[in-house]
């Protein structure tokens, strides 16, 4: 049975949420000062599975809390509760560079079974230091990984953040594929798919309309880059082949042997739009299934 750890020092919260946690069947402990609940997470037996962590607490704060856990090895799943919504408070351990990360995934792989590295969403740059070394080591080990990327396109709403942009662009994650030849990558997600086209539309709308013109990035990487896969999935995927379905045919004839079918929606848009180009059936076989047998063996 999980055993969860509340740190809280106002006394009907915490009870609250031990009451309805034990219902569900749940082992409590409660601690109502950072220093009591750190000291219990150091020091338990069994340990404990889950922190649900105040942030602002008499003594030491949440936030404290949480870099002594790691500092003395415990990385527990935490979840912070706070009232503080400013962007600094926010952020300031969850862009916090993990640096036990790849130790995690390589724990992830040998208890769970991990396949896939990704749907890698950050906002930082897709070709730093850190995520180059994660990469390599995601080569070595057999795993896929899938990037998306955005350009900056106001959200209209302050938080939790004022625009989409993760990656850094198409030019981040080129420079991290032909970092990695060992590595097998698979580009997604708007800022990827509207670089099919090189009609320079990529920034300035998400889903791109129109004829595609020559001179994608696209196509000039998978071209260049044969560690370079695509997903088709979401609405990018589905709009870079649907606003020009003579290029998508003759896209997926060429690139048969690396574009990998999904849908990340409820209906059958996709395939009922790939079945419609009268590809040839080894073709459509690869997309829906062989590339992604190759990529991750059964």
């Amino acid at each position: 049975m999980s055993r969860i750890l509340i740190v809280e020092d106002e006394q009907h919260l915490a009870g609250g949420l031990r009451f309805n946690l034990e219902a569900e069947g749940y082992t409590v402990d409660v601690a109502e000062t950072g220093e009591a609940g750190l000291e219990l997470v150091l020091a338990s037996s069994p340990p404990i599975d889950v922190v649900v962590l105040d942030v602002m607490l008499p003594g030491i704060d949440g936030f404290t809390v949480v870099s002594e856990m790691r500092r003395a090895g415990h990385f527990i799943p935490t979840l912070m509760l706070t009232a503080r919504g400013h962007a600094d408070d926010v952020l300031k351990h969850a862009l916090t560079r993990r640096p036990e990360a790849i130790d995690k995934l390589r724990a992830g792989i040998e208890i769970y079974g991990v396949r896939v590295y990704g749907e890698l969403k950050l906002r930082m740059m897709y070709d730093n230091p850190d995520a180059l070394r994660m990469y390599r080591y995601c080569g070595k080990m057999g795993l896929p990984v899938t990037v998306h990327i955005d350009y900056e396109f106001d959200t209209g709403r302050k938080y939790p953040r004022p625009n989409y942009w993760y990656g850094g662009g198409i030019e981040a994650f080129e420079r991290a594929v032909k970092a990695c030849p060992e590595t097998s990558f698979l580009g997604h997600a708007p800022g990827f798919w509207a670089h099919i086209s090189g009609d320079g539309q990529f920034d300035k709308a998400a889903y791109p309309q129109g004829k595609v013109m020559p001179g994608g990035k696209v196509v000039e990487m998978l071209r260049a880059c044969p560690n370079l896969y695509c997903d088709l999935s979401a609405g990018s995927g589905c709009n870079a082949l649907k606003r020009d379905p003579e290029h998508a045919r003759e896209f997926l004839l060429e690139f048969q042997d690396r574009v990998c079918y999904g849908r990340d929606y409820f209906d059958n848009e996709h395939q009922a739009f790939l079945n419609s180009l009268g590809l040839p059936e080894e073709a459509l076989t690869k997309i829906y299934s062989g590339n992604a047998l190759r990529l991750v063996p059964l």
